[in-house]
């Protein structure tokens, strides 16, 4: 192995190194009208994160190296959904330390990196029509 050689490994493995400790993180925000609770079921590829509750203006943070899969719900007894992956881990560039905002509004799922204007991703879908026809509630992934 020539000189330069070495030195890139080492580099790479500096590199690896520091970021190894920079978790990922995604940021969901309720800003649902008053009184309108949001509801959260988040999954990793290891891990449940459990169900979550948020008033409107409150936030809920996750930290984590995976994918993360999520269900929200919103509305009297629930009856607006979605379901979407809030991140993709994996591909040819690991990522360290990458932040995705969601704002939950009530037209529907907004996203971000933190860097632009929020756009509309994700639009609610009413699943009380399910109940009426007796059609099985959306399978969690």
């Amino acid at each position: 192995m020539n000189r330069l050689s070495c030195v890139m490994v080492v580099i790479a493995i500096c590199i690896g190194f520091s970021n190894a400790k920079m978790k990922n993180s995604v940021h969901f925000k309720n800003s649902l009208l008053p009184k309108n609770i949001l509801k959260i079921h988040c999954l990793s590829d290891e891990d449940d994160l459990g169900i979550h509750f948020l008033n409107p203006g409150q936030t809920y943070n996750i930290r984590f190296n995976d994918s993360i899969y999520c269900q929200l719900w919103q509305g009297i007894n629930y009856k607006f959904f979605a379901k979407f992956r809030a991140y993709k881990s994996g591909g040819l560039i690991v990522h360290h330390g990458k932040m995705n905002f969601w704002d939950v509004r009530e037209d529907g799922i907004y996203f971000t990196h933190g860097k632009q204007i929020p756009k509309l991703e994700y639009k609610w879908k009413d699943i009380s029509l399910r109940k009426k026809l007796k059609v099985r509630p959306p399978s969690l992934f």
